[in-house]
């Protein structure tokens, strides 16, 4: 960290650094999450060492009244430590990157539909509590009550790779407020999680990527038509991407021509290929239903939630609902780093 620091600190000093706004702005925010982490770093060591000496102190003097004190510093020592050592487990290539999640309702009618408002609010929770912004991009509300879908866009650095631990099937059961008999109801929802691209990259073209042939031009163009070689054919070697234009009167002007048009083949293979890493993100779709969830958020008969792949559960249904789902995502970054 601390070398990579360094390089970035280095390349800041440069001539012509500020060329490139957008590129220098992207590397002073990276120097500015590697000084917090490392300044966090050195401050929970730091920490660790003085508390550390008062317990030496109060073993020395027999002194139980900074019990209390000794206690409370080190629960929250260790709440910062699990948080550092959770970072190092994001290296996935979006992982620093803001999210898009969706939710949609699945099985379960209303009551499923009041259950994707249930999670909407708990990830928007969890979101506050991690100082990360929030902002509604698409929301269709449901017919009687809920949502049957809603797009979230998540802003901070590293949502998507926490975020990235819920995608799947949520299931929920409980009994239906929407159930005059009180019945006890499963309902179902799922919940898909993308990395925010950067669609500001602009296409460069190296030009001795590109083969220019000149011929005459067979289209209208009155006298000029066949007397010079005004038309351009680009091809762009990496790709192989064949533009041609002959419309114009100039050859200077059919070059300018064809340079857009090769800008936008390209831009379109960027898509593509962009669209292509998102579907490879999103992974197997599963069916909103039954045996596809990922965890149980059971209210009745009794309380708990449980990660069916990582096993790791909480009592507290209410605290989880109201956004505490940190133990739930470090859980399943410790699993799937293992994997």
């Amino acid at each position: 960290m601390e070398k990579e620091l360094a390089e970035l600190d280095q390349k800041a000093q440069e001539p012509g650094f500020w060329d490139d706004i957008e590129n220098s702005q992207k590397i002073l925010q990276r120097s500015k999450n590697l000084r917090d982490k490392l300044d966090g770093f050195n401050k929970l060591k730091t920490d660790c060492e003085d508390l550390l000496t008062l317990v030496e102190l109060a073993l020395e003097e027999k002194d139980e009244s900074v019990f209390d004190e000794v206690e409370s510093n080190f629960k929250e020592i260790k709440s910062r430590f699990e948080k550092l050592k959770l970072q190092t487990l994001l290296k996935g290539e979006y992982d620093k990157n803001d999210a898009i999640f969706t939710l949609h309702a699945g099985a379960g009618g209303t009551e499923a539909m009041d259950w994707v408002q249930m999670l909407l609010r708990m990830y928007t929770r969890w979101a506050e509590n991690n100082n990360y912004e929030t902002r509604i991009l698409d929301l269709l509300e449901g017919e009687e009550a809920g949502i049957k879908s809603v797009t979230v866009e998540v802003k901070g650095e590293n949502a998507y790779g926490f975020l990235k631990s819920e995608k799947g099937v949520h299931r929920l059961v409980r009994i239906s407020p929407f159930d005059a008999s009180g019945r006890r109801h499963t309902s179902f929802a799922s919940m898909e999680v993308l990395p925010v691209m950067n669609d500001s990259d602009e296409i460069h073209i190296d030009p001795e990527d590109i083969k220019m042939d000149v011929f005459r031009a067979s289209g209208a163009g009155g006298q000029h038509v066949n007397k010079t070689s005004s038309a351009v054919r680009l091809t762009h070697i990496p790709t192989g991407i064949v533009v041609t234009c002959q419309n114009e009167r100039s050859q200077h002007q059919n070059r300018e021509t064809a340079m857009k048009m090769l800008y936008a083949k390209l831009l379109e293979l960027k898509e593509r290929e962009k669209q292509q890493k998102i579907n490879e993100l999103k992974g197997e779709q599963m069916d909103i239903a039954w045996g596809s969830q990922i965890r149980s958020y059971i209210f009745c008969p009794y309380t708990l939630v449980k990660d069916h792949r990582t096993g790791y559960e909480e009592a507290n249904v209410q605290k989880v609902m109201d956004g505490e789902i940190d133990e739930f995502i470090s859980a399943y970054l410790k699993w799937n780093a293992r994997k």
